[in-house]
């Protein structure tokens, strides 16, 4: 089974955010998929949609994942406005109380897709409606799980980040635990960084925005700070034996050259 990971678009009603045209950038990454993806089962979107949470960057968004060739999957993030999240993904599944979490059934297993926003904070949490919702679903699960949320349960070693990471990850650390070896992996958001290991003897793995990414400057003390460099969407390809993830550049495309042994810059030996 195949699927496309894409996270933190951050759209806004202009279309620009920090100088950079991030509706293009989004559009160049479906373009990306459905040119050298279209086979994928889905793709799944995981959070911040949008920056400010406008109901115009909603709009934009929906046109442009509209135009993916496959079914897609948004989660909420914590820029992200639940009512105008769901004014413009009406079509993504609601759970009874209004938030965004749900399940999608698929060739790998179940897809569980968690809210881990919080109002009034940039961290996450799994409230308790959720935790009972999971471990229901991974109760009943009869082969694989993958989770899908916006927060990272861990530290990362980005103070900044790491201040605003899932908070109380221990009631996911405990649900895991009562039900072992159901989570085959976990996928995140948030980062804006490639991230991947495995947490608890869950692996994840995360992947960087189509928009701006975190720039990799660790320390204590040490403010978050955004880059400009090349955005990103993952390839997720999961077997029986493996899942094999592979971040995809696409915006350097064009800078494939052919790499035959003759191209590779070096002298024929002589004999």
């Amino acid at each position: 089974m195949k699927f496309i990971h894409l996270t933190d678009p951050h759209l806004t009603a202009s279309g620009s955010l920090f100088e950079i045209d991030i509706d293009a950038r989004l559009q160049a990454a479906v373009a990306s998929i459905n040119a050298h993806h279209g086979d994928a089962e889905l793709a799944v979107i995981t959070g911040d949609i949008a920056h400010w949470g406008e109901p115009g960057a909603y709009q934009r968004a929906a046109t442009a994942l509209a135009e993916l060739t496959m079914p897609w999957y948004p989660l909420m993030g914590n820029h992200d406005v639940l009512g105008a999240f769901y004014d413009g993904f009406s079509a993504t599944p609601q759970a009874p109380d209004g938030r965004a979490y749900y399940k999608v059934d698929t060739s790998a297993g179940m897809f569980l897709m968690l809210d881990t926003t919080s109002e009034g904070t940039h961290g996450g949490l799994l409230d308790d409606a959720q935790q009972a919702w999971l471990e229901d679903a991974l109760v009943a699960a009869t082969g694989d799980a993958f989770i899908f949320m916006h927060h990272p349960p861990l530290d990362c070693g980005l103070e900044g980040l790491d201040n605003i990471r899932l908070m109380n990850a221990d009631v996911l650390a405990d649900v895991f635990a009562r039900n072992p070896g159901k989570v085959r992996h976990m996928f995140f958001g948030h980062m804006h960084r490639p991230f991947h290991g495995a947490w608890r003897g869950v692996p994840f793995s995360s992947v960087k925005s189509t928009a701006h990414q975190t720039a990799p400057i660790f320390g204590a003390g040490v403010k978050l700070r955004s880059s400009s460099e090349m955005p990103g969407y993952a390839v997720a390809m999961i077997t029986a034996e493996s899942v094999a993830i592979h971040d995809i550049s696409f915006l350097e495309e064009h800078t494939t050259f052919e790499n035959a042994r003759e191209f590779g810059g070096r002298d024929k030996p002589s004999v």
